[in-house]
């Protein structure tokens, strides 16, 4: 399919589309939106980056859009809804809004987002008119439920996104709740990155007689992701982190980490050893989570530390690098967190550390992606070497004016926390310059391992 105006979409979303400078449907919405303008259940499976939120935000806008057969458009009423999207993440939320604003913007429908972390007084304001599209995360969106603002007996149309996370990340009970209060007559969407086939289960016993469009393999990596593994002990991960990073034509890397204490911790170092960084995780407020994101985009942050969840919300081109501090212990959480990679055409770098407690992870992981990660073995931070404090030499923060340096009378610290898993991310591509001296540390090793030519790596 070479263009939009084959899908049967109207001239004011066309339109919408054309000044996005979108020409061609990618393969989820090329299979996905004639189903769904057909009204039809539909269960997508399709990595990050491949077009899911226009996928359903087309049809939905076209078909809420609609006038009925007396000639006039049905109003949701006070406090209610015709269409309801329900999203992980605050930022994934935003960023959904977002797009229903631009693909709709000559469609005249009224909509708004729903999320915790700011206060509700604008979105009560919102819902009190109605709306035609409310997208919303979970906890809130169930908080203004009790106290009455939100009512869903008029929703339409019923899109889970990203639904392997909410499924599989605790938000079933939510879900249950929410949709035991929607009508039983609606079209129901399940869109998500991966779908393990327990999670595939649990959609089919919600949705009705669905089509299933799957463009890539559950399993499937994208071409362009150039993967690789580094073997080091668990001490080590953050000065070889920090030697990693030092490198600039790392222009701009995602890190991730399975947990919002290591986020922190991981950001934190990076920052004493003069590496600029933020982290984003669900215990920040939303003003400092949408200001990292703005930075990181701008490029005014070159590395952002992210946990699963939070990640859900990153839309941003341009990401050279994802490096996965922590090898996941979901292999398809290794997929959609290296997807995040290698976008629009772009080639991609994803870097994994792997630990001695890891490496079952990096077997699952293997065996799902059907194909052994290339390993770099020439870094400064093999596995065996003593543990270092935390930074190389050149990276680490002052010491403390406490005598002895830390608890163990100077000696480093070794392992007293257990195996880290936190979250992943991958790395993508740095742009090494052909008359500067030979490069040294791992980013150098990375590009010149298993015979890589420095030139794939721009």
């Amino acid at each position: 399919m070479q263009s939009f105006s084959e899908l049967d979409l109207i001239e004011p979303i066309l339109r919408a589309v054309s000044a996005e400078n979108y020409t061609t449907p990618t393969p989820i919405q090329a299979q996905a939106i004639p189903h769904l303008l057909a009204g039809r259940d539909l269960q997508g499976c399709a990595q990050t980056g491949t077009g899911k939120t226009a996928a359903f935000a087309l049809p939905m806008l076209q078909r809420l859009g609609a006038n009925a057969a007396d000639g006039k458009r049905p109003t949701a009423g006070p406090r209610r809804a015709r269409s309801l999207i329900l999203t992980p993440t605050r930022e994934l939320a935003i960023q959904i809004g977002e797009s229903f604003r631009l693909y709709g913007k000559f469609v005249g429908l009224r909509q708004t987002v729903i999320y915790g972390g700011v206060g509700q007084k604008p979105q009560v304001d919102a819902m009190a008119r109605g709306v035609d599209v409310l997208i919303a995360t979970p906890g809130r969106l169930l908080d203004l439920m009790e106290q009455g603002h939100v009512i869903l007996d008029r929703v339409e149309i019923f899109v889970l996104d990203e639904a392997d996370r909410m499924l599989d990340m605790g938000f079933i009970h939510d879900i249950r709740k929410v949709i035991k209060t929607l009508p039983q007559k609606r079209q129901t969407l399940f869109f998500s990155a991966t779908m393990p086939p327990d999670i595939a289960r649990l959609a089919a016993s919600i949705l009705k007689d669905p089509v299933e469009v799957a463009v890539n393999p559950v399993a499937s990596t994208a071409e362009r992701i150039d993967q690789r593994v580094l073997f080091v002990d668990r001490g080590n991960k953050r000065a070889l982190l920090a030697s990693l990073l030092a490198d600039k034509t790392i222009e701009r890397a995602l890190v991730f980490t399975r947990t919002k204490h290591g986020a922190n911790r991981v950001a934190e170092d990076l920052e004493k050893g003069r590496i600029p960084a933020e982290a984003i995780h669900g215990n920040k407020s939303q003003s400092a989570r949408q200001r990292a994101l703005e930075n990181f985009r701008s490029g005014r942050t070159r590395i952002l530390v992210a946990t699963d969840i939070a990640a859900r919300g990153i839309d941003i081109d341009g990401i050279s690098h994802v490096i996965n501090f922590d090898l996941p212990n979901e292999p398809e959480s290794y997929v959609h967190r290296i997807g995040r990679t290698a976008r629009a055409g772009t080639d991609g770098i994803a870097i994994s550390f792997c630990d001695s407690e890891e490496r079952a992870f990096l077997r699952d992981i293997e065996k799902l992606i059907n194909r052994k990660v290339p390993v770099v073995t020439d870094h400064p931070y093999p596995a065996g070497q003593v543990p270092v404090a935390a930074m190389p030499a050149d990276h680490r923060p002052p010491r403390s004016g406490r005598p002895g340096g830390n608890r163990n009378g100077g000696r480093p610290a070794q392992n007293r926390q257990g195996p880290s898993r936190q979250g992943q991310g991958r790395p993508q591509q740095g742009r090494p310059s052909n008359d500067r001296p030979a490069e040294r540390g791992p980013a150098a090793a990375v590009r010149q391992s298993q015979n890589q030519r420095p030139s794939s790596w721009r």
